[in-house]
């Protein structure tokens, strides 16, 4: 059994890691004002940006399906492993080194959780298929490349590689760098045979498929001899942990921050395809992996390009992009024959959303990106892209064009051609529409292309959809449960939604006064700025000033993490402390807390803190935009430091003020109802010393909240 990682090891990768670094990566986060950031939460499929990161104070939460924590928590949901794998892949993302407590069972030279072993046999099995490119051998992957106009600094940029046609070379060099066999077929590099272990990519050229942030997952092979024994052109990376070619895009690397800049996409279908796109100017190009462009694709896609510039109000369709020529769009560069086709109409199961934004390129004599750009040059492969169309008018004037349309015959077959592929446009927002355009290019009554439509879309069982209107947040009704694979309830974001969905349904409890809005905006102040609380009148608050069950646990919960914090405290051990003294509980609770925005201006914080890059109250400074809360890529600065990691801030003036109006606040409360319930004892009592001590007591306490008073007020005025 190995050894648990010391303490201090796990404190050193918290306040290293970067949160904003580590969501990003993934999810394209737009700033939110008071140092919080949103975006489309990637543990469930929403439209609507509901996933909250604050990474000053290291936390995120997503108040769509409820799910949130801190980097370790996001990392564990995010790669679906545990704690210890998830503190052992951001110490091998930071180069921080763990040591174990005595009792470390594992064998020497084995650093690291499984994934990250796998992470790193994939990339020496990178190093190792590209130091081959240049071999004798690898003649045959240099012709295919070299036909295919790409030059030796193109292979090297793209990472293209060659895998000798041995039995075990790639399994013999991985073992010399102290993989081990099941390692090495765990990361899919090698297969199990009668006689041993032998590598899987043998005689091909290479190409590494990573993901987002250029780790390597996998990679894909294309077949160079005929004497190969797999008959398949390309083979991939089968699945694995680390792969999963329904999330895999070829490039995603290199055209992520061109996506999220341009807000557009284009999917191609080959390796080489994204070459040419990229040579050629196309920055935003990428393909999949040996299977259709699916759902999960698409959800890759649209966090990326995702916009909120109306907040909360759905936008779909093209939209303006400042500075591009092209509007907002996602470009399928299908071929035109009957095959491309077929993959246009299986695009029409997507989210009706997504295809709103979906255009479809097609160039003449049905070349792919790569082989016009041999025959045509980069100009061709540019305009290809820009003259897409629609991919609803490809799919339906394709149909169309079939038949001669002069004649009443061909009329009617062209109607009963389109009328199944409208029928197939969820949205009615947009249904209505093109069977009117339709309609007007056959040139027959609407009456019958509607009347088509509708049979056709009754007999498909067409689901109503309207990409228009405002989305639920989450959706955790029975029709969205059905959905889900195995358990409906193994998704730990599928329980959490129909959690809040019972606790919004319920009827027995709803708070919406000034006494829960006092003590949950105190909660917040002391989550996020706990210096801003004053500690002397911290200590004179209890329990009985808070009457909100859960205002009540915290406040128990905070005296269990030890009550207020020094300020030598590191902002992301304070929330560590408080999340695990509260429990699992509680937790949901505080990460809402933390991400809650404040009523304060911020930005006037004390100057012996400037070292806090991202202001006042963690808000978001003029670097901010351009990159992450530290104005440069996590971690690439020499002397770059996580919000985590720095010291509890110092709170300005303001911060104060109102902090200590809020404690007043909560004083003067519970003195009312300690007088309160003084003087309903007091009349039951009967003339004698203890009512006359009694009526003292409570002469104090009005003394004590006339006191209080008057320092609200006097905080309210300044």
């Amino acid at each position: 059994m190995a050894g648990m990682i010391v303490k201090q090891d796990i404190e050193k990768v918290r306040a290293t890691a970067d949160l904003y670094d580590i969501v990003s990566s993934t999810v394209t986060l737009k700033a939110s004002g008071s140092g919080t950031f949103m975006g489309l939460c990637p543990f469930h499929d929403e439209k609507t940006p509901s996933f909250s990161v604050r990474p000053s104070l290291g936390v995120w939460h997503c108040f769509g399906c409820g799910l949130g924590g801190d980097v370790f928590g996001y990392v564990e949901h995010k790669e679906n492993i545990d704690f210890r794998e998830a503190v052992e892949l951001l110490a091998d993302r930071y180069h921080i080194e763990l040591h174990h407590e005595a009792g470390d069972g594992r064998e020497q030279g084995h650093h690291g959780s499984k994934r990250s072993r796998l992470l790193e046999a994939n990339e020496e099995a990178q190093r190792y298929f590209v130091s081959q490119i240049l071999s004798r051998e690898a003649l045959a992957a240099r012709k295919l490349l070299g036909g295919r106009n790409f030059s030796q600094a193109d292979c090297e940029r793209f990472g293209c590689g060659y895998a000798p046609r041995g039995w075990d070379n790639l399994v013999r060099h991985l073992a010399g760098k102290g993989f081990t066999q099941q390692e090495m077929l765990d990361a899919g590099l090698a297969r199990q045979g009668q006689r041993g272990v032998y590598d899987y990519f043998r005689g091909r050229a290479t190409w590494p498929i990573r993901d987002s942030t250029g780790r390597t997952l996998g990679f894909g092979a294309r077949k160079l001899y005929d004497d190969d024994n797999i008959n398949a052109k390309y083979i991939n990376t089968p699945d694995t942990q680390l792969y999963r070619k329904t999330q895999a895009l070829y490039g995603i690397d290199l055209a992520k921050s061109s996506i999220v800049r341009k807000r557009q996409a284009v999917i191609v279908e080959g390796y080489t395809d994204v070459m040419a796109c990229h040579l050629a100017g196309i920055d935003t190009a990428v393909a999949t992996c040996g299977t259709a462009f699916g759902e999960e694709h698409a959800k890759i896609i649209r966090r990326l390009i995702s916009d909120d510039s109306l907040g909360a109000i759905q936008l779909v369709g093209p939209l303006k992009v400042e500075g591009q020529s092209l509007s907002s769009r996602i470009v399928f560069t299908f071929d035109g024959d009957a095959a491309g086709q077929k993959a246009a109409i299986h695009a029409f199961g997507l989210d009706s959303a997504f295809l709103s934004q979906t255009f479809v390129a097609v160039a003449d004599d049905n070349l792919d990106p790569c082989d016009l750009r041999i025959q045509r040059g980069n100009e061709a492969v540019r305009s290809l892209i820009d003259h897409a169309r629609p991919l609803y008018d490809f799919v339906i004037d394709t149909a169309i064009d079939r038949f001669d349309t002069s004649y009443a015959t061909g009329q009617m077959g062209a109607v009963k051609a389109a009328a199944p592929l409208i029928a197939q446009i969820r949205d009615r927002s947009l249904l209505d529409l093109y069977t009117r355009k339709a309609t007007r290019r056959i040139g027959i009554e609407l009456d019958i292309m509607r009347r088509e439509v509708n049979r056709a879309r009754r007999q498909l069982h067409v689901r109503d959809d309207d990409a228009y209107a405002p989305k639920k947040r989450w959706n955790s009704g029975p029709e969205a449960r059905r959905g889900q694979r195995g358990d409906e309830f193994s998704n730990p974001a599928a329980r959490k939604a129909l959690e809040r969905k019972n606790a919004n349904g319920q009827t027995y409890y709803r708070v919406d006064d000034s006494v829960f809005i006092c003590e949950q905006q105190f909660m917040a102040v002391l989550i996020q700025i706990p210096r801003a609380i004053d500690p002397q009148a911290f200590g004179r608050l209890t329990l009985d000033d808070f009457m909100t069950p859960v205002f009540r646990s915290m406040f128990q919960a905070i005296a269990a993490a030890g009550g207020l914090p020094d300020g030598d405290t590191p902002q992301g051990l304070w929330m560590h402390d408080l999340t695990k003294a509260a429990g699992p509980m509680l937790e949901q609770v505080i990460n809402e807390l933390a991400v809650m925005p404040l009523p304060l201006s911020g930005g006037d914080a004390e100057t012996g803190n400037a070292n806090n890059v991202n202001g006042a109250d963690g808000g978001v400074n003029g670097n901010v935009a351009a990159g992450g809360p530290n104005g440069q890529d996590a971690g690439t600065g020499a002397n770059a430091q996580s919000p985590a990691s720095m010291r509890l801030r110092a709170a300005s003036a303001e911060e104060r003020r109102y902090a200590s109006e809020l404690t007043a606040r909560l004083l003067d409360i519970g003195y009312m109802r300690r007088i309160g319930a003084a003087r309903r004892k007091m009349a039951q009592l009967p003339d004698g010393e203890e009512k006359i001590a009694l009526l003292g007591k409570i002469t104090d306490m009005e003394t004590a909240r006339k006191d209080l008073q008057a320092q609200v007020y006097e905080n309210a005025g300044a």
